[in-house]
């Protein structure tokens, strides 16, 4: 992720579907009889159950409750990725993660879909990468997508200058939002919601010029994202809207209205913060914009025309934006906080499950 304000290009929303009110009136028309007694008697006496049906009340939507997000187990699912260290592409470090993502979210999903991507670095290094793909309940007519990356710094360029060189291990920065994710993909599967979701494991995020170059392409970054948006058919898919989950684990996190989301998805990104608050989390989901910032958000909504927001830990008022464990060797699992992840699985789950869908 590059902390750089953008300014995006003007692009109007495709499709939001905010919260929809929906009035239904029942009239019920007057009935002659006769006045004719015996024919009024006849009628009642042939067809017994006329006034017991019209009067029937109508069968009870079916509620859909809204499942417990288990924070232990998005925990557990972090740290099981922190646990093959670093995961940069071309490592067999990344290449084991990624099998592991597979297998993770294959016991949830039966359509899954790997995008293996080549892509090049800023330094023209070519990153072998793979964008996992998960589709539940394509049939719907509404569709929210759901995305965060599994890769990880090969620099830590925010760290002390003894330490620019190695790699990070990106506990909050990636492996939190593909816990988050799979998690999400438990519960999905278990109980239908009423919208279809598409998850995407996003690859090569975190390889973007190093600060200590003299290089500042903020293009560097979100390849696997620049690749995917490149290549999708808008005729044959779309999504509503999509949620971008970036660092949802550390711990105090700030997850404020990023300035590029409410460029472009502002609808959804209320809709999602409402959801917090009613929640209690309001502390952490703090309904105040911010400056924008480059993220993979950035290419979905400018490349593929999805409205899409980011929950990401960034407030203008810190030093860099980020919190100080960003691109160092802290961010590791000492500072990983379930109580983060509970607050943001339950609330996309509160998301999830609260939208109606179309017929």
């Amino acid at each position: 992720m590059k902390n750089k304000k953008y300014s995006p290009h003007p692009l109007p929303l495709s499709t939001w579907r905010g919260a929809l009110c929906h009035s239904v009136t029942t009239t019920l028309a007057g009935v002659r009889f006769s006045f004719l007694l015996f024919l009024a008697f006849t009628a009642c006496s042939n067809n017994p159950s006329t006034t017991t049906e019209a009067q029937a009340p109508a069968p009870a939507a079916k509620q859909i409750q809204i499942p417990d997000f288990n924070a232990d187990s998005a925990y557990n699912i972090t740290k099981a990725q922190v646990d093959f260290g670093p995961r940069m592409p071309n490592t067999k470090q990344h290449d084991a993660c990624g099998r592991y993502i597979i297998s993770e979210i294959k016991q949830y999903c039966k359509d899954v879909t790997i995008q293996k991507c080549d892509v090049k670095g800023y330094d023209g290094t070519i990153l072998h990468s793979e964008n996992i793909i998960a589709n539940f309940y394509p049939e719907k007519k509404t569709h929210i997508m759901l995305c965060a990356h599994w890769d990880t710094r090969p620099w830590a360029d925010q760290d002390t200058q003894p330490n620019w060189h190695k790699p990070i291990l990106g506990a909050n920065d990636g492996a939190s939002g593909v816990a988050v994710l799979i998690e999400l993909a438990r519960h999905i599967a278990a109980q239908q919601p009423n919208v279809g979701i598409t998850m995407i494991f996003l690859d090569a995020e975190d390889y973007g010029a190093p600060e200590f170059t003299e290089q500042r392409d903020e293009d560097s970054y979100a390849l696997g994202t620049q690749y995917w948006a490149k290549s999708i058919n808008p005729d044959k898919y779309f999504a509503d809207y999509g949620i971008l989950l970036d660092m949802v684990g550390g711990k105090d996190p700030r997850f404020m209205m990023e300035g590029v989301s409410m460029e472009y998805a502002p609808g959804p990104m209320k809709y999602v913060w409402d959801k917090a608050a009613s929640l209690g989390y309001g502390d952490m989901f703090i309904a105040k914009t911010t400056s924008p910032i480059i993220d993979d958000h950035v290419y979905v909504n400018r490349i593929a025309r999805i409205p899409t927001l980011d929950i990401v830990d960034y407030d203008a008022n810190r030093h860099h934006g980020f919190p100080d464990t960003w691109h160092t060797l802290k961010d590791n699992m000492d500072n990983i906080d379930k109580a983060t992840l509970k607050a943001v699985g339950q609330t996309l789950l509160a998301v999830i499950y609260g939208e109606k869908g179309t017929e």
